[in-house]
């Protein structure tokens, strides 16, 4: 656990860097500290580790005043993560990943042998990877490294300094994934600072908004993105936050629509018949068990021979995302294949169908839940009926 304290600093010229912030980070929680240049977020996390010492206030870690323990120490301690990865280029990838196990006493062989485990927890087989330089990997490759090296000495802490910022738009997205994979296992404590709004959605349980030195807003993505607290808050987060929303909001079971069903093993005959009495054009396709094996339209049912099944007419269901997936990554599915609804699945079982309707619903109950409390006219409802 992180507190900050009514923390400031105040360099010697005056300005004044980070002015009365407290807040705190939860114990295995994920905050974003989000910002434009120069306001203040860097500090905040370098303030942490004292990189940067404050000037005023107090910052606990696990309940201890960081500012009586040795600043050497206190940095062991801590997972660090850099933009630019920050690797020893003399020093192999294994050795680069050990280097805090071995500042801190561990024996060589043990400090290696966790190198290993944590270079094979982030995706690069040590036994390849192990005994190459930094040099002789690529960007997303190296900062997989550095997130091994900084989990290597499994610290309770981590803090991440613009982490993905230095790889093209496709390695960072993937480095995201898998990130947010790894702590959903490992459960650190982590402070990450982004300039970028959508990364701090994507990626905090919570994000802190700053605005000259200040938080404007300390939340969850949802409500920061549903009711901004200020109207900073709300030129910063963008005009398009109904779709940023779309990637914090979930599908669930309530959200779905039951469509005809014909089942796997049923003569065609049997299932075009009762399309036709309820005047459905298609219906999904699903065996004993409930599981999906695709779709049929009521044309293939009514053309198939005497002795057809339906299965033989299913066409395969492209358009589908599992229960608890974003509402973003539906929407996708719905334009990537032309669909006019997508199937959501638990596992291989079949839930039910989200349509555009149903998500624009789920989206608008979203926004309506965040805004109890502060009242309709408030919520900038424009901004999620365009999504």
């Amino acid at each position: 656990m992180i507190r900050f304290e009514q923390v400031g600093k105040v360099y010697p010229d005056g300005t004044t860097a980070v002015d009365g912030l407290s807040f705190e980070v939860a114990e295995g929680e994920l905050v974003t500290l989000v910002g434009p240049s120069g306001c203040g977020k860097t500090t905040t996390m370098m303030m942490v580790n004292r990189l940067i010492e404050p000037t005023s206030g107090r910052i606990l870690v696990d309940g201890e005043d960081i500012a009586a323990v040795d600043p050497v120490k206190l940095r062991r301690r801590m997972g660090y993560v850099i933009q630019q990865v920050g690797l020893f280029p003399h020093r192999t990838v294994l050795d680069n990943t050990a280097t805090v196990p071995a500042l801190v006493g561990w024996k060589r062989a043990r400090a290696r042998e966790r190198a290993a485990e944590l270079l094979d927890l982030v995706g690069l087989d040590p036994k390849t990877y192990g005994p190459r330089y930094p040099a002789q990997l690529s960007g997303g490759q190296r900062q997989r490294v550095g997130v091994a090296r900084a989990l290597a000495a499994d610290p309770p802490v981590l803090l991440m300094d613009e982490p993905f910022g230095a790889v093209d738009p496709v390695v960072r997205e993937r480095l995201q994934n898998e990130f947010l994979g790894l702590q959903e296992r490992v459960r650190k404590t982590v402070l990450m600072v982004t300039h970028d709004i959508e990364e701090a959605v994507r990626m905090g349980d919570r994000i802190a908004v700053y605005g000259e030195g200040r938080i404007e807003q300390f939340d969850t993505p949802a409500a920061v993105l549903g009711t901004p607290a200020t109207p900073y808050v709300a030129r910063f987060v963008g005009s398009d936050r109904g779709l940023k929303r779309l990637s914090v909001t979930a599908v669930e079971p309530k959200d779905l629509e039951e469509p005809p069903v014909a089942r796997l093993e049923e003569p065609a005959r049997e299932a075009a018949a009762r399309l036709r009495t309820s005047g459905a054009r298609w219906a999904v396709v699903l065996n004993a068990s409930g599981e999906l094996h695709g779709w049929v339209s009521a044309d293939a049912l009514r053309r198939a021979r005497e002795r057809d099944a339906v299965g033989a007419l299913a066409r395969r269901m492209d358009a589908w995302v599992p229960v608890g997936a974003p509402l973003k990554q539906a929407f996708s599915e719905m334009l990537q294949h032309d669909a006019g609804w997508v199937a959501v699945l638990d596992g291989a079982r079949f839930l039910g169908v989200l349509t555009p309707a149903k998500l624009h619903e789920a989206l608008r109950r979203s926004v309506d839940a965040d805004a109890q409390g502060v009242g309709r006219e408030e919520v900038d409802f424009d901004s999620v009926s365009d999504a």
